[in-house]
Parts: structure tokens; C-alpha cells; sequence
């Protein structure tokens, strides 16, 4: 970072090769400032703290927010001074505007303001900007475009104070550069949240809607990862079956893409038709669905839990289910003890269609949770499993008692706090 020493428009007695390397310091300062981060408004930020006091007094940032503008922040030399100016609030738009501030965002390239005079009352957007500079003391001000494949997305306003050194050619240079780099990084922050969102509801629209199991209680969630606007593999499913039971299943297609996605689309899918179509138990339905995924599609490797509930008038729940290469389903019964259903084990799907699966079988207890999982829930990285199942099961039997909806939600609450891949979770609720 440049020292506080060199002030705007270098010092007196500075060479012009000490005064274009500390610019070239800065500019190297500001750009790592605004890469260090998705969170653009913080970036942003600590662009104003940078540049102040280094090149100009006080620093703006507007950006442009639908119709009108939001005074993302104000950074002065003097921190006594920018308590008499409130950022964060909102201002009309440019369109009609005299203000420098307007015909920048309209198009024009960098303004250097020097005529500071009486507020237009019938001109907000101008008379908000002279009531700034009177606070800010402003003998002179440039202001740049935050401008991206010529859309403007705000503006970075650099104030000096009165006597003030104008700004030479080469600081209006530094200036628009730095304008430049901030409209890419507050542009690239928006394609990421934009991205991140799109993802987050296309696996979502991908997901089942459960209202047609209404005799079970159901809670199902997914979570997208925290680091990555990926869509992945990662998904659940519930549906009634012929003869009045009904299949459950959660898993997760190998990938963190949009390829994934659509894989685990297809396989939820081929999943329903042929649980529906013949009344296998799980072990067979497994099967067949390997034999169809090997044959059918490009699906490479899936861990899946397939399962079908038994719920008669009368009598225990009982639950069969066979697992390819998953996390056990984990079974908490409101007296605090929880139980790991690790039999009916199998290796993976995509390995060999042959492999013999076999199903197993339980009574489920009155009041009893069950949860089906997948990795992102209780895996860390560099972390034994063991310890992630052992976390869940703890967390598990401390909200056994507590309504569905409140299980899942408390326990991605606490389980998903250092995320690094998506978390689907089914839950059953014994009556």
C-alpha cells in the first residue's frame, strides 16, 4: 500500500518516476482490493478506504439500483466529517438530472466538478450532490463511470478539498482505470449471484413435490453449497406405490454440475417407474434400476437408499431398504437413542449390474424419526466420517422430541454452519 506521505498530487520535492510508481502501487493495491472478494459492496469499500487518503480526500460510490441510485458508502480523511454524511440511503434516478453525477451515469466519461453553487430545489439528484460536496469541504471533484459492456452500474466520486490540487492528466487516467475495475467486479458479483441463484432454482424444480403422500409426515430440504453456483447431483424422492405403501429414496449422482443435475433428474425418474410398475422390494427395484442406468444413460456412479414403508390400520410401521453405497439412514426415538440402519448394504450403482443387493427390514418404533441424508450434511474436509455420523446422531437425539419441521430446520442450522457441498435430507415421522 502506498504510505500516507504521498498526498494527491504528489508531494513536493517527489521525482515524476516516484510519483507514477506509487500510482502504479495503488492501482496494483485497488485491483487486489477488488479481487479479494464476491461480496462487491465490500470490495467497493475497501476501494474508498484505499484511496483515500492517497489520491483524493474523500472517496463516493454510488451504484445504480433499479430506477434510482443507493449511497453505498462515503470515506473521508476525516472521520469527523463523514459523520455529516449519511450513506446507505437512496436517491432519485438520473434521467432529468443537471447534476455531473447524472451525465456521467448517462454516458458521459469522467467529470471534474469545480462549481459548487446554490442547490436547485427543483433538482433533487443536484441539489443532494452540492449538499455533499458543501460537507465534504470540496474544492474540486472528478467523478468516473463504473461502466461494463456500456452499461453503467454506478459511479466512484473522488473529492479534494478547497485549496485544492486539480487533478493532472494522469490522475484522471488512474481514476477512470479504477472506475473501470470497480463496474467489472460489482458486474462480475452480480453474474455470480445471478448464476447462483438460477442454479439454486433449477435444482429445486428438479426436486419432488411431496403433497401426495398427505397420510405421512414428511419434512424434506436442500440446501445448495455455500462456495460454488453449482447445481449438483445430490437428491430425494417419496411417492405412493399400488398397493397403498410408498418408496422413499435419497442419493447423489457423481458431479457438481449441470450434466449432474439433469442425470439426477433422469434417474429420479427412472426410479418411479420402476418401483411403480412391479412391486419388487427395494433389492430389486435396485437392481433393475442399475442394469437400466448402465444401459440407458451416462450416468456413471450413484449412491442411492431405496426404501418402501409399510404402514398398515393397525400394527407397527415396518421399513425395508437397500443401500448402494450411501450413508446409513439414521432412526432417533424421542427417549434419545438413535440407531444407525447399516444392514442391507451394497456396493454402489454403475460398478456391476450382477452384484447381489439385499433387503433389509424394520419395525419402526411410535414417536420415531427417520432421516435419510446425503454427504454434505455431516462430512468435512480432512474430517473421519465417523466423527460427522457421531455429530449427527447427537444433534439427531436432542431434537427427536421437537415437530418435524423443526427437526430438519435445527438440524441444518447446526450441521450446515462450515458447508462445502449441497445437503438433501428426507425425514419420517412415526405416528
Amino acid at each position: 500500500m502506498m504510505r500516507e506521505s504521498l498526498p494527491p498530487g504528489g508531494p513536493s520535492g517527489e521525482s515524476a518516476p516516484e510519483i507514477a510508481a506509487a500510482r502504479l502501487r495503488l492501482l496494483a493495491e485497488a485491483s487486489r482490493a477488488l479481487a479479494s472478494g464476491l461480496d462487491a459492496e465490500e470490495s467497493l469499500r475497501r476501494l474508498a478506504r484505499l484511496v483515500v487518503p492517497h489520491l483524493a480526500d474523500a472517496c463516493v460510490v454510488d451504484v445504480v439500483e433499479g430506477e434510482g441510485l443507493r449511497r453505498l458508502t462515503v470515506m473521508d480523511r476525516d472521520p469527523e466529517r463523514v459523520l455529516r454524511v449519511v450513506p446507505g440511503g437512496f436517491l432519485p434516478g438520473p434521467d432529468d438530472s443537471a447534476a455531473a453525477l447524472a451525465k456521467v451515469l448517462r454516458g458521459a466519461g469522467p467529470v471534474v466538478v469545480t462549481d459548487f453553487g446554490v442547490p436547485d430545489p427543483g433538482d433533487s439528484l443536484l441539489a443532494a450532490q452540492r449538499s455533499l460536496y458543501r460537507a465534504l469541504d470540496a474544492g474540486t471533484a472528478l467523478i468516473v463511470p463504473m461502466r461494463v459492456r456500456r452499461r453503467t452500474l454506478g459511479a466512484l466520486t473522488f473529492v479534494r478539498r478547497a485549496p485544492a490540487v486539480p487533478f493532472d492528466e494522469q490522475e484522471r487516467a488512474l481514476a477512470a482505470d479504477l472506475g473501470h475495475r470497480a463496474g467489472l467486479a460489482l458486474d462480475n458479483a452480480r453474474l455470480y449471484a445471478l448464476q447462483q441463484y438460477t442454479a439454486e432454482q433449477l435444482q429445486l424444480s428438479l426436486l419432488p413435490d411431496l403433497t401426495g403422500l398427505a397420510h405421512l409426515n414428511l419434512a424434506a430440504r436442500y440446501v445448495a453449497a455455500r462456495e460454488r453456483a453449482e447445481v449438483g447431483g445430490d437428491w430425494y424422492d417419496a411417492f405412493p406405490l399400488p398397493d397403498g405403501s410408498a418408496i422413499l429414496a435419497i442419493g447423489d449422482v457423481v458431479g457438481h454440475d449441470l450434466a449432474a443435475a439433469v442425470r439426477m433428474g433422469q434417474l429420479r425418474n427412472m426410479l418411479r417407474a420402476l418401483a411403480y410398475d412391479r412391486g419388487d422390494d427395494p433389492a430389486g427395484i435396485m437392481s433393475r434400476l442399475d442394469t437400466v442406468m448402465l444401459g440407458l444413460t451416462s450416468i456413471e456412479l450413484v449412491t442411492a437408499v431405496i426404501a418402501r414403508i409399510e404402514t398398515p390400520a393397525e400394527g407397527a410401521w415396518r421399513l425395508h431398504w437397500t443401500n448402494a453405497g450411501h450413508l446409513p439412514p439414521l432412526l432417533a426415538q424421542p427417549d434419545g437413542r438413535t440407531l444407525l440402519l447399516e444392514e442391507g448394504h451394497a456396493p454402489i450403482l454403475g460398478v456391476d449390474p450382477a452384484l447381489e443387493r439385499a433387503t433389509a427390514t424394520i419395525a419402526l418404533p411410535h414417536l420415531a424419526t427417520l432421516l435419510f441424508y446425503t454427504d454434505g450434511l455431516i462430512e468435512r474436509p480432512g474430517e473421519d466420517i465417523g466423527r460427522g455420523l457421531t455429530r449427527l446422531r447427537q444433534h439427531a437425539a436432542t431434537l427427536a422430541r421437537e415437530p418435524l419441521a423443526v427437526f430438519g430446520d435445527e438440524l441444518l442450522s447446526r450441521l450446515s454452519d462450515n458447508q462445502h457441498d449441497d445437503i438433501a435430507i428426507l425425514a419420517l415421522r412415526v405416528p
